[in-house]
Formats: C-alpha cells, structure tokens, sequence
C-alpha cells in the first residue's frame, strides 16, 4: 500500500477547442493499470475513427509512462501531452488527444502548444482529488452507546463505510492513518474501553 498523499482526477472529462480550423478533442480519465489504458485508447481509436490523429499519453504510479504521437511529428504530440501529466502532478490518468485536421499546418511549435493546452484543460475539467493512506476499523457498540459515537465519529475526518443494526451496532469506518492510532485511543477512552475499534484494512481514499 502506497505511504504517501497521491494526486488523481475526480472524475473523466472531456473538452474541445479549435486552433487554425484544427479540432482538438481533450478526454481525461483514471486507469488503474495498462491493459485499462490500452482498452480505453482502443475504444477512443473507434469511436474518433475518420480523426487525422489520436493521441495520448498516461502515467500509473511513479514508474509507468506511455504516449503516442499517432503519426504527428516526433516530439510534438504525445510528450507535450505526458508533460502535461507530469506538471499536473496526478497519477493514475490516461489523456488521449483527437485532432481533426483543417487544412492549415501548424508547424513543430504550433502542435506542441495545441496538444499541451488540449491535455492540460482536459486534466483541469476532470478536478483533482487528493488520495492518501486510510486505516479502516469495525466498531461493535450497543444501542445506548450509538448516538454518543456518532456524534464523536462527526468531529473527525472520515468515511463512514457502513452502519449495520442487529443484536449490536456495527460501524465500519476509515479514517486517515496517520490519526489512526489517535483515533483509536480516543474510543477507548471516552467510552471507557467498553469497546475497542478492530482494524480491518488499510486502503488509499479521497475525503
């Protein structure tokens, strides 16, 4: 499990502009891994098949970047696209570029600008959500303890995942691992240790 604060989209966007009668369609989305990369490229291949060009780029974690010119001149259509990525600073995203050519060049220059801008709003459209380390807990309390819980779980920050009501009430919840251990000891303590948050998992998550 990742120890670190991560940076990845809020959710998939698409923009469109238009520089010299060019059409420039920007998608950003998340990906988990290559073969979910590959699978939404081929998809955006199908779907912008009469396009002059689709290109794109995706970064996953720290260790895996990719990117494809799609015919454009080396260097000015799917690097400009991947730095994008990288000075956006999220992971986890694939970007794919889709020009429709209008009949007037746009030299090395011009291409390098139009693929960064159409990358870099299509990233901007998609937000940004900051993903970090959550330790998750289940919480067995009885009936005359839930409403005091409830309102001690308010005064943090974190995820409720679920709340089961059976012969007891069975909280499930995340919260950030570095208040972990913190959070633990509160329970204990302000309920006397009549209960005790049981760690189940950690996970990364977005608040």
């Amino acid at each position: 499990m990742a120890e670190k604060k991560i940076k990845r989209l809020k959710s998939s966007a698409q923009i469109e502009f238009v520089e010299k009668k060019s059409v420039f369609i920007g998608f950003s989305t998340i990906v988990k891994n290559e073969e979910e990369a590959q699978a939404i490229i081929k998809q955006k291949k199908k779907e912008y098949a009469d396009a002059t060009h689709n290109v794109y780029a995706y970064m996953i974690g720290d260790n895996i970047a990719r990117y494809s010119d799609d015919n454009e001149p080396q260097g000015t259509a799917g690097m400009p696209v991947l730095n994008s990525i990288r000075m956006s600073g999220i992971t986890d995203v694939l970007v794919v570029v889709t020009r429709y050519f209008g009949g007037i060049l746009l030299g090395a220059g011009g291409l390098v600008r139009a693929y960064s801008t159409a990358a870099s709003m299509a990233i901007e459209a998609g937000g940004e959500a900051v993903f970090e380390p959550f330790s998750v807990f289940k919480i067995e309390c009885s009936y005359s303890d839930y409403g005091k819980l409830s309102t001690e779980l308010s005064a943090w920050s974190c995820i409720i995942d679920s709340t089961e009501f059976g012969a007891e009430v069975i909280i499930t919840v995340a919260i950030k691992q570095e208040e972990s251990e913190k959070f633990r000891e509160r329970i204990k303590d302000v309920f006397c240790d009549r209960f005790t948050p049981k760690l189940t998992e950690n996970r990364i998550d977005s608040l």
